[in-house]
């Protein structure tokens, strides 16, 4: 299930759009300040961020140029009243990927964060893997692999929670030896931080 981190300080607002969004599958966390939002996006790993913008404690445009500044690259949206062409250049120079002006349609809200969701973003344990440009994302932070690193993590994400065969990931290594791919996998998990099981005779898989 997609996972969307909500900074909203109208309360009747915000529960109506929490409401509004779980109805339509999405997980929704929120925030009533630019400090609560903060500790969830640390906490947490999101696929979208909701910032209103008039927010207490920091401004939800000034937010999320800190997060861009730590390279947290989560997709935004900008929702606010304020509709100054100045306030809109601000948002998107924060970082935003999309602005919605109050008040708007429900039903253009949720177009637009269908949109900014990548629906070939998988879920593997604690990553999210984007399996069209073959990237890897932890916390909304991309993670730098090696090509034939990326290449193993790759296949066994889009076989999990299932095993891969390996001769398939033996494949990836032009066909190397059994002590060639143990040495990669070893990599691979202490790279990540992840368990990798090995099943002599069925393969590998992330556990």
């Amino acid at each position: 299930m997609n996972r969307i981190l909500l900074l909203e300080d109208d309360p009747v607002l915000q529960r109506s759009l929490a409401k509004l969004l779980a109805k339509e599958g999405f997980d929704v966390d929120c925030a009533f300040d630019a400090n609560e939002a903060v500790d969830l996006s640390y906490e947490n790993s999101y696929d979208l961020y909701l910032f209103d913008i008039n927010v207490p404690v920091q401004s939800g445009d000034s937010l999320l140029k800190e997060l861009r500044d730590s390279g947290d690259r989560t997709p935004a949206i900008i929702i606010t009243a304020l509709i100054d062409i100045d306030s809109v250049k601000r948002g998107f120079d924060a970082g935003a990927d999309d602005y919605i002006k109050k008040p708007f349609e429900i039903d253009e809200l949720i177009i637009r964060v269908k949109s900014k969701i990548k629906q070939s973003m998988v879920k593997v344990g604690k990553f999210s893997v984007d399996f069209e440009n073959s990237k890897v994302y932890q916390d909304g932070i991309e993670l730098a692999l090696g090509g034939v690193l990326k290449d193993i993590f790759l296949h066994l994400a889009k076989a999990y929670p299932n095993y891969l065969s390996k001769y398939e990931l033996l494949e990836l290594l032009g066909n190397s030896s059994d002590g060639a791919l143990r040495v990669n996998i070893s990599k691979l998990k202490k790279q990540l931080g992840i368990d990798i099981e090995n099943k002599r005779g069925v393969g590998y898989k992330i556990i």
